[in-house]
């Protein structure tokens, strides 16, 4: 098998007087070095989640059986260490495959599932994405996905996969990228009828540490508070980008006190069922 990439949220436990932060971005690309790693570097760590996922280690469609074991290794991975909140991960082409894989995960307590249109290769308008991800629903499991709006189109068809299963919620990674602004159109959505946009969350990977001090910081913040800040998650992207640097660029953005505890915090709280901050000790 190929080696483990992982993905991971990490809870960090706050130093002195500052306040947690749950990182909903971090690739552990050499599992427990890659942990240690990331441990060293940001402080007392009291939480996280992983993912078998990235770079030459995808889950490719008609490999359902290795797709399965690193989810097993990931589980593993999460049971050495209690603190992890496992992501698992399907490719939705293998179909029956991927449903049942998801059921299973899902059975053993794993809270979010990802899939990436880019790496997978996949369609994110193909039917068998919906089916996919409106199973998730059923079963309580968020969908996370890459939104980075790496080719033109990108954020258009997760809209409208994400008004298509209602009862799923979904992380939409990096808000869009350098995108971002198409997501303004959740304020409007929200207020017609019969139309639907508070299943859609993000976490802001990359995309703040890009347009931190830029001249588009402020609209940034904008569209934060147009998609609804109780929506949005704090992510460094680990390694690519280092805890320090991103939640430098948090506390550069011209965001209130208060909109960034719930960045840093209280959304991931409220949206995996995290226990309080002052007591956060464990997922």
């Amino acid at each position: 098998m190929r080696r483990l990439l992982l993905i991971a949220a990490l809870l960090v436990g706050p130093p002195a007087s500052a306040q947690p932060v749950f990182d909903a971005h971090v690739h552990l690309h050499d599992g427990e070095a890659s942990l240690r790693d990331y441990e060293a570097k940001s402080g007392d760590v009291a939480g996280l989640g992983t993912m078998w996922f990235g770079g030459p280690n995808q889950a490719l469609a008609g490999k359902p059986a290795e797709v399965r074991a690193a989810n097993e290794a990931l589980l593993a991975l999460a049971k050495r260490h209690p603190k992890l909140l496992p992501i698992a991960t399907v490719h939705p082409y293998d179909g029956a495959a991927a449903l049942d894989e998801l059921d299973r995960v899902a059975g053993l307590g794993v809270k979010v599932l990802k899939i990436h249109p880019h790496t997978q290769k996949l369609d994110a308008a193909d039917p068998r994405v919906l089916a996919l991800v409106r199973r998730a629903g059923e079963r309580g499991v968020i969908v996370l996905m890459d939104n980075a709006g790496i080719l033109p189109g990108d954020c258009e068809t997760l809209f409208n996969l994400a008004l298509a299963a209602p009862k799923t919620r979904f992380v939409f990674a990096h808000l869009g990228g350098m995108a971002f602004r198409f997501w303004n159109i959740l304020k409007a959505a929200r207020t017609a009828e019969g139309l639907f946009g508070d299943n859609i969350y993000f976490d802001l990977s990359a995309t703040a540490v890009l347009v931190a001090g830029s001249p588009i910081a402020e609209e940034f913040v904008w569209t934060v508070r147009n998609v609804g800040v109780d929506h949005v998650l704090f992510g460094s992207d680990y390694p690519q980008l280092s805890l320090a640097q991103s939640l430098a660029a948090l506390e550069a953005l011209p965001f209130t006190p208060e909109e960034r505890a719930r960045i840093r915090y209280g959304n991931a709280r409220a949206l995996f069922g995290l226990q309080a901050a002052s007591s956060a000790s464990s997922p």
